[in-house]
């Protein structure tokens, strides 16, 4: 009888032995990626409570359509406040603009670190070691949280935009970090399933996130500024528990050609002497890459070999961002708000909810279908999603349950994106490119990513003031061009080697075979790809 998904994954993670040590330096590195995804969720549901202490601080007049805080009528009982004289209409629409600007910054900062450090990373942990690097970028990590941790003390929006800005500086280094870390102490059996924790961790930090951010626990007017700094714990703790974490086997022996301290290092994660089949297989990796010359950013777009691969790579990484995912990640309480919906914290709450179950099923779903498949997939159900989305949003005065539309629309479209676009695309980069052009190609990815996150993030505001309910329309056209992009131009490459792919995209562009050997690809799980 066919075996089921859940019994294959589980009957791997037992076949293979884990460790206590393996498992306390793995629960280690994923500490750096929760802090990356509290990151990403920390700024979405306070937002009303920041713009109106930007209002307070700037001494611009609450527009109506924010609503009243505290910092609204009752604090002109409070002598040292000074209540700003009445605007007219032009400098009322300037001062909106100002606070509209100041805002997206503080959300798109992050992204512009971020899309600086992607390059860093890689160089960072080569240089320094996997351990240290990462307590090197700790240290931005706690940086950040200081200066949002004492925004409230000082000038908010300078401080929130400074701090995010030095924290995504701290998230582009771990994201590169943490899966090569993992991936590289894993075992073989292993290296995909605790390869996908990485993402799992970051989904579970933003929905810690959003559930700190509730207003009775530390959303409100008192303490968000400590919700806003409260990663520095997890960067404290990441940085106690690294010092008794083991240096990476791989790092170790090709990279120092020590070999003596490797096997000491896999002694102590595998729990055995015998790490003979380990030493080998490092070995090989050693050799396979000594033939290979590293390929630079230009050469990528001039060799016609490489040129289709990276441009393919690079349209997954602009499809999985322009989707419209990370305006939902970013402003989903507002979106909720727009919707009628009553409680929109909790509906936020809900979308985290369901980004880490869908996180969960994708582990599985990845091992077994296509990468192709899963993504055109994804694609199509976030296509529809945000048809429907959209249609609840316009026709809510006329209707009022389209707010429960809306809101299921929004919960689909989050299950659609972690389905398929957003861990395919790392997969895939990793698998268009063998062991010469692959890391150029992932960095040039990740920069790719972070950019086109930092674009959303800083415009989607004025897109949905300028666009209103309509504004979903706009990024299902976008979904339904990179779908059609995704059918036509990207091959499969499940199950397949670099000769089998680098052929099928020679198929795609008419080019004849080239004459040298292609190099045989191993297949990378998602711990090598991000």
């Amino acid at each position: 009888m066919k075996e089921s998904l859940f019994y294959l994954f589980f009957n791997e993670t037992f076949y293979a032995q884990i460790t206590g040590a393996l498992a306390f330096t793995v629960f280690t590195a994923v500490l750096g990626s929760f802090q990356f995804g509290y990151d990403i969720g920390v700024i979405n549901a306070p937002q009303e409570v920041i713009i109106s202490h930007y209002q307070h601080i700037l001494g611009v007049e609450l527009d109506d359509r924010r609503g009243t805080s505290n910092y609204g009528v009752n604090s002109t009982n409070s002598p040292f406040i000074i209540t700003p004289a009445p605007q007219t209409d032009r400098e009322a629409a300037g001062s909106a603009q100002l606070i509209t600007v100041l805002w997206s910054l503080s959300v798109s900062s992050f992204a512009v670190g971020g899309m600086v450090a992607s390059f860093f990373g890689g160089w960072l942990g080569d240089k320094f070691g996997r351990i240290k690097a990462m307590l090197a970028a700790n240290s931005l990590s706690l940086t950040g949280a200081l200066l949002m941790g004492c925004s409230k003390l000082g000038p908010s929006h300078i401080l929130i935009i400074a701090g995010r800005t030095i924290s995504g500086f701290y998230c582009g280094l771990i994201s590169g970090l943490v899966p090569m870390y993992i991936g590289e102490i894993a075992p073989t059996t292993l290296r995909g399933a605790l390869g996908t924790l990485h993402q799992l961790a970051i989904v579970t930090g933003i929905l810690i996130s959003q559930i700190a951010s509730l207003s009775f626990i530390l959303g409100n007017q008192d303490r968000w500024h400590i919700l806003l700094g409260l990663s520095a714990v997890p960067a404290l703790l990441q940085s106690l528990l690294l010092l008794f974490c083991p240096e990476s086997p791989r790092y170790l022996y090709i990279k120092l050609e020590e070999e003596v301290k490797a096997k000491k290092c896999l002694k102590r994660l595998r729990g055995t002497d015998d790490v003979t089949k380990d030493i080998n297989e490092m070995k090989k990796e050693k050799e396979e890459a000594s033939t290979e010359q590293k390929v630079s950013v230009i050469q990528l777009f001039t060799d016609s070999s490489y040129r289709q691969p990276i441009i393919v790579a690079l349209m997954l990484h602009m499809a999985q961002q322009f989707s419209g995912i990370n305006g939902i990640f970013y402003y989903s309480t507002s979106i909720f708000q727009t919707a009628g919906v009553s409680q929109p914290v909790y509906a936020t709450i809900g979308v985290g909810a369901v980004n880490l179950i869908f996180t969960a099923v994708s582990v599985l779903l990845v091992e077994k279908a296509g990468r192709r498949s899963l993504f055109l997939a994804g694609m199509i159900g976030m296509f529809f999603c945000a048809i429907i989305m959209s249609l609840g949003l316009v026709l809510l005065d006329k209707f009022a349950w389209m707010s429960y539309v809306s809101m299921t629309a929004i919960f689909l479209f989050v299950s659609f994106f972690e389905i398929g676009p957003g861990p395919i695309p790392w997969f895939m980069v990793a698998e268009f490119f063998s062991q010469g052009p692959r890391p150029t190609a992932l960095a040039l990815a990740a920069f790719s990513n972070w950019f086109c996150n930092f674009i959303v993030a800083l415009c989607f505001q004025y897109i949905t003031d300028f666009c209103g309910p309509y504004v979903f329309f706009l990024f299902a056209g976008i979904v339904l061009a990179f779908t059609l992009f995704t059918f036509f131009k990207v091959p499969e490459t499940k199950g397949k080697s670099f000769e089998e792919i680098a052929a099928e995209f020679r198929k795609k562009r008419g080019a004849a075979p080239p004459s040298k050997a292609a190099v045989q690809m191993e297949f990378l799980g998602a711990s090598e790809t991000a």
